[in-house]
């Protein structure tokens, strides 16, 4: 009687096994994860403009995530896509890039050059686009060399003129509109031309001006670089005999 106790015991213990195995061999295999993985996006690129002179290149990276307005202007007026008004003739320009042929028409040492007007910085000229807004960021502000940044009369009052700094001019902050940043060697050229000689007649004009040949925009790739990104700021800036006007 015992054996046969244990005989069925045995039996129904292999049948068990045998269920619980073929049950293993049959189940589905887990699906992998179909969870979406996060997109990594790269950071938004910014253009460049490539200003070809008489005496080198000049390479400042814009920045329309801070100056839209600003930078919508200066690629427009730099590729002949914005329509303009020739300052001293009247006549219209339609697909005619603005900046090509003017000069460097105001230059000071240790604060700025400043070009961009097609009438060479004749006094009374009118301007060659409507007034806009100025574009201020408190992140943004003139504290290194390199600055690119709108000239204007007064609050609201830009066109087409620019200039670029050679040293930090925090004074200029809060009234001008910074649209980009040069990089070493433009600041290298910065230099250079803010020391060339100036007739002592007008308001600091070169006897031999710097033009610019062309403004070309490339559309860049990759990481942006920050509105920061630049030369370091060495020295507080003295102060400038005028405001770019």
């Amino acid at each position: 009687m015992r054996k046969a106790i244990v005989a069925i015991v045995v039996m129904a213990a292999a049948a068990a096994w045998a269920q619980s195995s073929s049950t293993a061999q049959t189940a589905p295999a887990a699906k992998p994860s179909t969870a979406a993985k996060p997109v990594v996006r790269p950071a938004p690129s910014r253009p460049i403009a490539i200003i070809n002179t008489t005496v080198g290149k000049m390479t400042c990276t814009l920045f329309p995530d801070k100056a839209p307005i600003g930078v919508e202007n200066f690629i427009g007026l730099a590729s002949g896509t914005k329509d303009w008004k020739n300052p001293v003739s009247g006549a219209t320009k339609h697909g005619v890039p603005l900046y090509d042929g003017t000069i460097f028409h105001r230059v000071i040492a240790e604060f700025m050059i400043q070009g961009g007007d097609p009438a060479g910085g004749m006094a009374g000229a009118a301007d060659p686009v409507p007034q806009f807004k100025n574009e201020v960021s408190s992140d943004l502000l003139f504290d290194r060399p390199g600055r690119l940044a709108y000239a204007n009369a007064g609050p609201n009052t830009n066109s087409s003129q620019f200039f670029i700094t050679e040293v930090p001019t925090p004074h200029l902050n809060g009234g001008y509109t910074i649209f980009g940043q040069c990089d070493d060697a433009t600041l290298a050229l910065v230099k250079q031309i803010a020391r060339m000689a100036v007739d002592p007649a007008t308001d600091h004009k070169p006897f031999r001006p710097v033009k610019i040949i062309h403004i070309s925009i490339v559309r860049s790739t990759g990481t942006a670089p920050k509105p920061g990104a630049g030369t370091a700021a060495k020295k507080p800036a003295p102060k400038a005999p005028a405001s770019p006007n």
